[in-house]
């Protein structure tokens, strides 16, 4: 089987209304989506997104320059492929839109190897489970008004998620607190309650602020700090009681290496589009894995699935609703667990 054509196309998926986060004003995501094609007619998808749209030409560009270096190979060579294009970015760099490039040729070579085996990729890998707990994290943004996230995380709670995600990031140690205290009022004792302040915070605040969230039962505090200070990470991490998530804007393993060795984090978030896609996914898993560190993926839902069903020390799944117009196929939520699709491949295709 020889990989014979590279093909992308730019679309852009408006969210039903503009968020805000601690660092984001979001109207829609732009995403380039990537299918190769094989001599034997077998095809395999992927994708990576930027937030509205901005410089995706320049990913769109990237993905097709590297994409060239790998038609006429075997897409089942997923090792060789990722560190033949490993060497290849080193003048350009080993982070950034070369891994998202990157990423995205590997999770469609992995898409095609599934495909042609008729096996789902999770059998591949070597399953280890057929669900996989899950939060909600389409909603409950810091733009929202108390009685807006009050509802809406009462609503994902009647969907059947058993826990939800909430964005902080006030100024105000007390805006925040009061967040908190309105969504876990809203959802009660029995479910999970997550805050992400992405990378808001100084250490200082982040500290003060965890301290008075202690009696919320938060189950992770996400990316408290900036994600390069992994020292004030982790004086965060050893300081409070809550458990501290980081991760998701390293790139690759030896990005998520460096996470570890600081001890920054309790939890590990490898973002599928810039750890390297599945094959770097599963290395920094086992990386976190000998640390005795559980990871959980960040975004990517759909895609996400079929690895962390074969990844033992991967905790949950980020539910998030993005990227659902992309897919003809729709992910199951069952008991507040996502189901793993056993469809070959990742389980998902194009719409």
């Amino acid at each position: 089987m020889k990989i014979v054509a590279v093909e992308t196309r730019l679309v852009d998926l408006a969210l039903p209304r503009p968020i805000g986060t601690a660092i984001h004003a979001i109207e829609s995501v732009g995403c380039v989506l990537l299918t190769l094609r094989t001599n034997e007619g077998i095809s395999g998808e992927s994708f990576v997104f930027t937030i509205n749209g901005a410089r995706l030409g320049a990913f769109d560009e990237m993905i097709r320059g590297l994409g060239q270096l790998i038609v006429g190979r075997d897409p089942h060579d997923t090792g060789a492929i990722w560190s033949d294009l490993w060497r290849e970015i080193n003048p350009t760099g080993h982070a950034g839109v070369t891994i998202s490039a990157m990423s995205s040729l590997d999770v469609a070579c992995w898409d095609i190897v599934g495909r042609a085996a008729e096996l789902p990729l999770h059998k591949v890998f070597g399953a280890c489970r057929d669900t996989i707990d899950t939060y909600a994290s389409s909603g409950l943004w810091l733009d929202a008004s108390l009685t807006d996230i009050a509802a809406e995380a009462s609503s994902f709670v009647d969907q059947g998620f058993m826990a939800v995600k909430l964005r902080i990031g006030s100024d105000s140690v007390a805006a925040d607190v009061e967040r908190v205290h309105a969504v876990r009022s809203a959802i009660g004792d029995g479910v999970g309650l997550l805050v992400d302040a992405n990378q808001k915070f100084t250490p200082k605040h982040a500290i003060r602020l965890g301290r008075l969230l202690d009696p919320y039962e938060i189950t992770w505090f996400e990316e408290p700090v900036a994600v390069h200070d992994l020292r004030g990470c982790a004086e965060v991490r050893t300081t409070l009681d809550i458990p501290v998530a980081t991760g998701e804007t390293e790139y690759t393993s030896r990005g998520i290496k460096n996470v570890l060795d600081a001890r920054a984090a309790d939890i590990v978030m490898p973002d599928l589009q810039r750890v390297g896609g599945y094959t770097e996914f599963r290395r920094a898993a086992a990386q976190a894995a000998a640390d005795d560190t559980p990871v959980s993926s960040h975004f990517f839902t759909e895609h996400s699935l079929c690895v962390a069903a074969a990844t033992p020390n991967c905790i949950s799944v980020e539910h998030i609703d993005w990227f659902a117009p992309l897919f003809s196929e729709s992910v199951e939520l069952r008991d507040g667990q996502l189901v793993i699709p056993d469809r070959p491949g990742t389980g998902f295709t194009f719409s």
